[in-house]
């Protein structure tokens, strides 16, 4: 689309496309933490945007092998088939060094167990690629992407990740300064009415090509509308690719600083637009169109299944790991239980095995009435798109205002907003993981078991309020702390040469002799608490005991060898 409105304004074919290389790209790095800072990467719309910005990275390569073909000064055949030649060469010799060079020579590198010596190796590995390209005729981008490739393919991949994290802030910022310091303020100024149409045309056009691929791959509308939304920027790989086309000719200095100005634009306004997006698709799912558009072009049965009941039947919504967790237990129980996924791959997979799955966005009442909502008895909501789990608790109360709405959230903060739309049960992930934690910390604290879940109880019917606020009185914890901080229990086994075998607990007086107390006895499979004082040790009997360290180490002296 971009190549037609381009030949509209009168640029050559060739630029015409080139044009189109670089409009076509989206900001990986921009989408990218956008996404991450909202949580929103396991949602339906960052996969797909996420999976898009992968194939547009890698397609970079083809685009930088083909635009000096597209240049004016390099027309003769000769020399087109010679850069093809040498992009091919190289290539070749890329996969060569990825596969038999690069991983022993790393290899003898990490067993040098040298951090500083690995980043320079990495570094060294990287430019000389590079460099290998530029010096055989080709950009020096297109090396550093090939280096990329070779290291990511690497068993070592993880730790040269590791190594040049901390400097991939500053040469982000580094390069969106440098491109900031090629934009001519003058030329803005000079043709704003311009710059803004542009970039306008920009962000439509990508958006609607956007969402016509999420459309073609099956997704619902309003998923479609937010990674239109999400991927309508100019990438930076843009900029990159439009250095090498002023080189051969493509770019006039003109269009190349109109170009410019408005893909920095459409960067500034990606935050903007991105938060913009789920209300924007919400309005627009409620305009009147056929439904197949509105819920996507899966089909999926439209009676449930005989096996499963209308009535008084579980709803859940989102297949994660809370999702088939919840459905095995149903199962389990004998509830019947009805799925809906957005995944279209997992209800293909699932429905062959014989799950009850349907493909639909719950978002839209025309699916939630195919799954008889008016007739659940629960409905669990667990997925991670926050808008789409707002809009979707809106919509089962409205049509279930009796069903009970347990809905799992990423963040504390979401609870108050969803239970004024209606669910009854808010389970943030984030306080669920600090019980969980905490739980632990307290038992190795030997803090009585029923005490703890006393506590965990008196949270949860507080709403997680509690946590807020100091957990336990300070005089208590202090008094606790003081008693048991120099106390360990250790779990300990009888070697056959020790002393103790044969021995009964009275005999082996393990109390008196060193200090520590003996509080259960495992035997194989059998755990035996609080053991009487008939009870005889055996060989490879596990001990558990409880003392101060140094009074553990003399008993587990004792119980692994003979005394003297």
């Amino acid at each position: 689309m971009t190549f037609l409105v381009a030949r509209l304004t009168g640029l050559s074919v060739n630029q015409a496309i080139f044009l189109g290389f670089l409009v076509s790209l989206s900001s990986t790095a921009i989408v990218l933490k956008q996404l991450g800072e909202r949580l929103e990467m396991d949602t339906p719309h960052g996969k797909t945007a996420l999976g898009i910005l992968i194939y547009q990275d890698i397609i970079v390569v083809a685009m930088m092998l083909v635009t000096p073909l597209l240049g004016v000064g390099t027309a003769e055949t000769a020399s087109l088939w010679m850069v093809l030649l040498k992009a091919v060469v190289l290539i070749g010799l890329v996969i060569i060094l990825s596969i038999y060079v690069l991983p022993p020579v790393l290899y003898q590198i990490t067993r040098t167990q040298n951090r500083e010596l690995f980043m320079l190796s990495i570094i060294v590995i990287c430019f000389s690629i590079a460099g290998l390209t530029y010096s055989a005729g080709l950009s020096l981008a297109l090396g550093a992407f090939l280096a990329g490739l070779i290291i990511a393919e690497s068993e070592y991949s993880h730790q040269a990740l590791a190594s040049v994290i901390p400097f991939m802030d500053t040469f982000t910022s580094l390069f969106f300064v440098s491109i900031g310091m090629l934009l001519s303020m003058q030329t803005v100024f000079a043709h704003l009415g311009s710059l803004i149409m542009f970039t306008l045309a920009i962000l439509v056009l990508k958006g609607l090509v956007a969402s016509l691929a999420a459309l073609i791959l099956g997704y619902p509308l309003r998923v479609a509308i937010i990674v239109g939304f999400t991927l309508c920027q100019v990438g930076e790989f843009a900029f990159i690719l439009a250095q090498t086309g002023i080189a051969n000719g493509l770019m006039s200095n003109e269009l190349y600083q109109g170009f410019l100005a408005a893909s920095i634009l459409t960067m500034i306004l990606t935050p903007f637009i991105i938060s913009a997006a789920p209300r924007v698709a919400a309005k627009l799912c409620t305009l009147p169109m056929p439904e197949r558009l509105r819920s996507g072009r899966y089909p999926w049965t439209v009676d449930l299944e005989d096996d499963i009941e209308q009535e008084n039947h579980l709803i859940i919504i989102g297949y994660g790991i809370n999702g088939r967790n919840l459905s095995r237990a149903a199962l389990y129980a004998g509830i019947p239980y009805v799925i809906l996924e957005l995944n279209s791959e997992t209800v293909r997979q699932e429905q062959e095995n014989g799950q009850p799955i349907y493909y639909g966005d719950a978002t839209h009442e025309t699916v939630l009435n195919h799954v008889r909502v008016q007739e659940a008895r629960v409905v669990v909501i667990a997925i991670s798109d926050s808008a789409a789990l707002r809009r979707i608790t809106f919509m089962v109360r409205k049509l279930n205002p009796l069903t009970h709405i347990i809905v799992r959230t990423r963040l504390i903060s979401d609870m108050a907003d969803l239970r004024e739309l209606g669910a009854d049960t808010v389970i943030p992930e984030e306080y669920e993981t600090s019980i969980e934690i905490f739980s632990l910390v307290l038992n190795q604290y030997l803090v009585p078991r029923n005490e703890i879940e006393e506590y965990i109880d008196k949270v949860r019917s507080e709403g997680y309020e509690m946590l807020r606020t100091v957990s336990l009185q300070a005089r208590e914890m202090n008094i606790l702390n003081k008693s048991l901080s120099d106390m360990e229990v250790k779990k300990i086994k009888v070697k056959q040469e020790s002393d103790l075998v044969g021995k009964t607990l009275s005999e082996a007086d393990v109390r008196k002799l060193h200090g520590a107390t003996i509080l259960a006895i495992n035997r194989g499979e059998e755990y035996l608490p609080n053991p009487g004082a008939e009870y005889v040790i055996k060989a490879d009997d596990c001990l558990v005991m409880i003392g101060k360290p140094e009074e553990i180490r003399s008993a587990a002296k004792m119980l692994s060898s003979a005394q003297k």
